[in-house]
């Protein structure tokens, strides 16, 4: 199968029959003239195929579109689960601070066990573990929804709600997929990173908006539920695709932590701190619709942001940027820090919710190209065989950002204003683009040399 880049040649430039040897420089040329002459000019449809043509080249890939149904499947839920848990444990306990600590300790817990998951994926290979992995984690969600219940003691939701640490890192294996069939073709990684971004913000967005719906329509214990069966089906269909599935890369005494990697910890610091503008960005939109007697809206309005960020990931895949991607990721973090200012202006100058929805619009298109762009970075300098354990870690860090974002934020909020609140992700975009800015030199030719 032909994997190579999309060529952007017409393909009625090309001689439509053999020509002789003593003219075929006057006949190439009168062809190519006749072609650039009747050709017609581009119609909005045959732009959008020409922007689609990387998606679909991506997708012809053997066993591509078997495991991305599993993994689509299997990542909604992400979406899912802390909104679901929200929703049923404070419905039940009447209290939205236990419901926040539970699902805080959740999040604790993914944090340190999610590398080590993904570190015995490497080690051992997807199926064997992501499968064991992720009934486990399925269980945990089942005790949490028998607790609550039946009305179990406040410490079994803490404890049930950890178990769920152990749910594999579902787009970093998908991802480790794609880095494996397409090795060698940046062009082609380049439009898979960007799908599976846009993936993450369709799943972000839409989970949710289902589970609230699920939680709220049919009984509380509904999300959950649901997400359950749905992470444990999604995950089968993928880890049954072995063909697609990169080899395991046992451990020896000589193989180090990516954490020791040349660029890993500083870029480790760049996730940090633009999962800090998720953070607060999430939790200071809901405070200034709740201010101005909207709470409702405030799912909706965030999912504007994330609808701006998953088309634009859509259009950054198909494009072709330059080679260079810590200089890439420079300008795509200095572009969401200029844009994470548009939310503050507006809310600010305006006080509209309206005017707040087309500022979160357009701060979204900085985020997936920026995502795109620093994955892109991990798989570059993360030493082969443990792209797994180094994807997990730039999502632990982007967990760790998203809980300190959120809980500044809420401070801010509760001490100063829902206004005042956009300067944190604001800030939090700055120090994203100083982090990079300070190591760009030093870390250019070692993210341009890994091995992928």
């Amino acid at each position: 199968m032909d994997l190579e880049p999309t060529r952007t040649e017409p393909r009625t430039a090309r001689p439509t029959r053999p020509t002789s040897n003593t003219s075929n420089t006057s006949n190439t040329s009168n062809t190519s003239n006749t072609s650039n002459s009747t050709e017609p000019p581009p119609t909005p449809r045959t732009a959008g195929g020409r922007a689609l043509a990387p998606y679909r080249r991506l997708l012809a890939t053997p066993g591509a579109r078997a495991f991305t149904a599993g993994n689509l499947l299997a990542r909604l839920p992400m979406g899912m689960f802390s909104v679901s848990a929200v929703i049923m444990i404070a419905g039940s306990r009447g209290s939205y601070a236990l419901a926040g600590a539970v699902t805080a300790t959740g999040l604790a817990a993914t944090a340190v066990v999610g590398p080590w998951t993904a570190r015995l994926v490497d080690r051992y290979g997807q199926a064997r573990i992501a499968v064991p992995a992720t009934l486990l984690a399925a269980l945990g969600s089942l005790a949490l929804l028998l607790c609550v219940r039946y009305g179990a003691p406040d410490w079994t939701l803490f404890a049930a709600y950890a178990a769920t640490a152990t749910t594999p890192n579902t787009g970093g294996m998908s991802r480790a997929r794609w880095s494996h069939l397409h090795r060698g073709d940046p062009d082609t990684l380049h439009t898979a990173n960007s799908f599976e971004q846009a993936v993450d913000e369709l799943c972000f967005m839409l989970g949710p908006v289902v589970a609230a719906f699920l939680c709220t329509s049919l009984f509380p214990e509904a999300g959950t539920l649901v997400g359950a069966v749905l992470l444990v089906t999604g995950v089968l269909i993928f880890a049954a695709q072995r063909a697609t599935e990169p080899p395991p890369a046992p451990r020896t005494t000589a193989t180090r932590s990516p954490l020791r990697a040349a660029g890993f910890p500083s870029l480790i610091a760049v996730f940090l701190a633009t999962g800090a503008v998720f953070g607060a960005m999430e939790v200071t939109t809901i405070a200034f619709a709740d201010a101005q007697g909207h709470r409702s809206a405030a799912g909706a309005v965030l999912a504007l942001q994330a609808a701006g960020s998953c088309v634009a990931g859509l259009v950054y895949g198909s494009a072709r940027p330059a080679r260079d991607v810590r200089r890439r990721l420079l300008g795509c973090l200095a572009a969401m820090t200029v844009l994470m200012t548009g939310p503050l202006v507006a809310a600010s100058a305006s006080g509209s919710l309206l005017a707040l929805s087309a500022a979160l619009l357009l701060a979204g298109a900085a985020t997936a190209p920026t995502m795109v762009t620093g994955m892109t970075v991990i798989q570059r300098i993360t030493p082969q065989g443990q792209l797994n354990e180094g994807m997990t870690l730039a999502v632990t860090a982007l967990l760790g950002g998203i809980a300190t974002g959120s809980a500044t934020a809420g401070w801010v909020v509760e001490h100063l204003s829902p206004t005042t609140g956009y300067a944190v992700p604001t800030a939090a975009a700055a120090t994203a683009l100083l982090l990079c800015a300070a190591t760009h030199r030093g870390g250019t030719r070692t993210g341009e040399s890994g091995g992928n």
